[in-house]
């Protein structure tokens, strides 16, 4: 058995190892699934945000330069709040705006300005305030949230690692260099609109004689900035009026009507379009713009973007309604003046990210930067089948082990059961053999002198024979009820052939050994039962209490019969020493003894109990054994009464 036990330890062991490094690369392989998950759906958010970014720069790419400079779409209040206006840069840094043509319709359709002049007239004040800011910081480069100019090259994005294992994503990651067009464009414009650039640069202001300033080519006079407003006096209105003429024969030859710009004909002109490019005016406003060039005059048209609205439209719109940010935290940040700002953080509060995802968009918009990050990534539902699974593994190998244990304990126990059992068979048949051959020799050689003594000598054999008899029954109707050859010769009785059959068999014993047997019966029925498999039950349990009890003070058999409803019960008690609490189920067990001192002194095989059990059970019935209340045990057997009509 311990070897059994090294063996099962061993196995244990063996396949513990690599079960637990299965577990260990099962549960490597969730976390990575549940990283790749994040990390795809994280980056289908940022692609959004992205996308939408890139959406802006085409529509703006793709806006006429004539929009900024006449009436157009862009002459109205903005509708997104991210988008404060639309302005133009002048070459000397003086600005326009389509708004104003918007004010002055609305100041000739009303005398006294409304709520909508007051919001125009404000949106104009801060658009100058930001073309202020904008003339300091044009020409600064364009710098990414980590801090790389336009001209240099980010280094590698590690969020394509794993989609490099199956896809070559070269295209794509260079496409997110930029969100637009990378190459200039070329628009064409007309003389007249080439001339109304160079008007909107310096407007003309002509006092009339009441002292109102009128209209001059379709022009709002009135609206000119504050900026030009100092720059050109009422006392320097022909200076002015020389200036702008100038500026106009840049373009176009008043007397040959022809265009000496790049002119495709007399009445055509091209302008070069550059990219959009962007610029962080403060942490509140950046500005969208491109760069126009006509004849060697550069102009910068852009709208001006209010960061914070922008950036909470962006994260409303992609990110707070999706299922992602009741765990993960989404933080835009903004780099304005060299320095990195976060300014919008919504979503799960992160105390420690153990995930995240940095994403710096393309250009024009690499000043902007977001970080998508998770403290617990939601576990997948591979993980709650492989617990489940792993559980009732563990619970089958255990089961399956400990079973294998159990029967492999059963067999051994069995195994040294039946070596101790031969042993004492051998020693149960070598004894009366003794005695019946001391006996016969006596007898051969005439020590017996006299007729008592004879008488005596022959007695002794006779109860040695029975003893050698019984034994051997026993022993033979155990081998049949094992191989479940032993039929059972039911008939109906009151079971009083049975108690005198036992009592002519055991009586002499009985008075050799000083016992006291009585009968009690408390009531009388019939019931079925095979007449020599009961003789031979009652035998072994006044055997075994004689065996057992010799040498107790007190020495009585007690055997009583009681009818219960459809059960009788045969009730067997002595006085002897009782059986220990923990044996009373397995004295039955064939081959079982008691471990202790009377039982090694007593000597017996084992099967008289294990015999009793397995009649009783033939005939219908089963047996219990339980200690008195004072000394000895009771052993109890229920048959099935018979059933009269």
């Amino acid at each position: 058995m311990k070897r059994l036990k090294i063996f099962i330890l061993i196995f244990i062991v063996s396949l513990s190892m690599p079960l637990a490094y299965f577990v260990y690369r099962a549960h490597q392989s969730l976390n990575q699934e549940e990283l790749a998950a994040f990390q795809y759906f994280a980056d289908a958010v940022l692609h959004e945000m992205e996308q939408e970014l890139a959406d802006l720069v085409r529509s703006e790419e793709a806006r006429d330069v004539k929009a900024y400079a006449a009436f157009s779409n862009l002459s109205e209040i903005p509708k997104e709040n991210y988008i404060l206006g639309y302005f133009q840069n002048n070459p000397d840094g003086s600005f326009q705006t389509p708004l104003k043509n918007e004010r002055a319709a609305l100041q000739d359709d009303n005398d006294k300005p409304g709520k909508e002049t007051a919001q125009i007239d404000e949106i104009v004040k801060k658009l100058a305030e930001a073309n202020t800011l904008f003339n300091t910081r044009r020409s600064e480069p364009e710098t990414d949230i980590k801090g790389h100019t336009k001209s240099t090259s980010p280094p590698k994005d590690d969020d394509y690692a794993f989609a490099d294992r199956y896809l070559d994503v070269s295209r794509l990651k260079s496409k997110e260099t930029y969100l637009g067009r990378e190459e200039k464009q070329v628009q064409n414009i007309t003389a007249g609109q080439a001339r109304q650039f160079a008007q909107q640069e310096r407007l003309i202001a002509v006092k009339q004689d009441d002292g109102n300033i009128r209209k001059q080519d379709g022009i709002a006079a009135g609206e000119v900035s504050e900026t030009i407003h100092q720059a050109l006096p009422v006392d320097n209105e022909i200076a002015a009026r020389s200036e702008s003429e100038d500026m106009s024969n840049r373009f176009y030859d008043r007397d040959s009507g022809a265009g000496s710009g790049w002119g495709l004909d007399a009445d055509i002109f091209q302008v070069e379009v550059d990219p959009m490019q962007s610029v962080v005016l403060n942490d509140e406003k950046m500005v969208l713009f491109r760069r126009i060039m006509i004849n060697n005059q550069v102009y910068h048209q852009g709208l001006v973007i209010l960061i914070r609205e922008f950036m909470h439209h962006l994260a409303d719109v992609h990110f707070s309604n999706q299922p992602m940010s009741r765990f993960a935290g989404l933080n835009l940040s903004i780099v304005s003046q060299g320095k990195a700002k976060t300014i919008v953080r919504t979503g799960a509060v992160i105390q420690k990210a153990t995930f995240f995802i940095n994403r710096t968009f393309g250009r024009p918009f690499s000043s902007i930067g977001a970080t998508l990050a998770c403290d617990k990534i939601p576990g997948s539902p591979g993980r709650k089948i492989l617990n489940i699974m792993m559980i009732i593994m563990a619970i089958v190998i255990t089961t399956g082990l400990f079973a294998i244990y159990k029967s492999a304990q059963a067999i051994v126990d069995m195994s040294e059961r039946r070596s101790r059992f031969v042993s004492s068979v051998t020693h149960e048949l070598k004894t009366p053999l003794t005695n019946i051959r001391m006996y016969i020799e006596m007898l051969e050689q005439g020590i017996a002198s006299d007729p008592g003594r004879e008488h005596d000598y022959f007695r002794v054999l006779g109860a040695e024979s029975n003893r050698l008899s019984r034994l051997v029954n026993n022993i033979l109707e155990f081998s049949r009820l094992e191989k479940n050859k032993r039929q059972m010769d039911l008939s109906e009785g009151t079971f009083d052939e049975v108690i005198e059959g036992a009592q002519r068999i055991m009586g002499e014993k009985l008075k050799q050994e000083g016992f006291f047997f009585t009968v009690e019966k408390t009531g009388s029925g019939s019931f079925l039962y095979d007449r020599e498999a009961m003789v031979q039950v009652l035998i072994n349990l006044i055997e075994n209490s004689i065996k057992f009890g010799r040498n107790e003070p007190e020495k009585k058999i007690t055997l009583s019969l009681l009818p219960e409803g459809q059960w009788m019960k045969i009730r067997l008690s002595d006085t002897g020493p009782g059986i220990p609490r923990h044996a009373l189920k397995k004295v039955f067990e064939a081959f079982f003894r008691v471990d202790g001192d009377l039982t090694r002194k007593t000597g017996g095989t084992g099967i008289g109990l294990s015999l009793v059990s397995k009649f009783v059970r033939a005939m219908g019935g089963h047996v219990k054994a339980e200690n008195n209340d004072g000394p000895g045990c009771t052993v109890t057997i229920v048959l099935p009464v018979v059933q009269k009509d």
